[in-house]
């Protein structure tokens, strides 16, 4: 299992909101800055399916990310389970005037683990700055 964190200024009420609403998603939803999420849709209960569209800007590249919910706990904790049956969950820590989020996942076989925690961390923090921007 990797896990990746990060602690976000805001009320846990706005980083619920902008993690799990679909025009958020697709503004801090990028590790590289040729990359970004044209489409992104969220169904967020349980048995609820999340789908995010990530290609590059030029087009040459594309992949879909998407699974479904498997528990949802408000303003704690939301786990999931992908396409390819990896398992992953986010757990949100409320300190009041900030948030800890921290994602843990199942690596894939064909990419190196550091190279994954790298990247999952890029998008953890690009939220963070969004986040705290917004």
């Amino acid at each position: 299992m990797i896990s990746v964190a990060v602690i976000i200024k805001a009320p846990i009420e706005k980083v619920w909101d902008f993690w799990i609403t679909p025009k958020h998603i697709q503004n801090w939803n990028i590790a590289f800055e040729e990359w970004h999420t044209p489409y992104a849709e969220n169904d967020l209960k349980e048995n609820g399916k999340f789908k995010y569209v990530m290609t590059t800007k030029s087009k040459t590249e594309s992949f879909d990310f998407e699974g479904i919910y498997t528990k949802i706990e408000k303003f704690q904790l939301i786990e999931y389970k992908l396409s390819d049956d990896r398992i992953g969950s986010i757990c949100f820590e409320n300190f009041g005037d900030s948030v800890k989020l921290t994602e843990y996942f199942e690596p894939n076989k064909t990419d190196s683990e550091s190279m994954q925690k790298q990247w999952c961390q890029d998008v953890i923090d690009n939220f963070k700055k969004y986040t705290e921007e917004f």
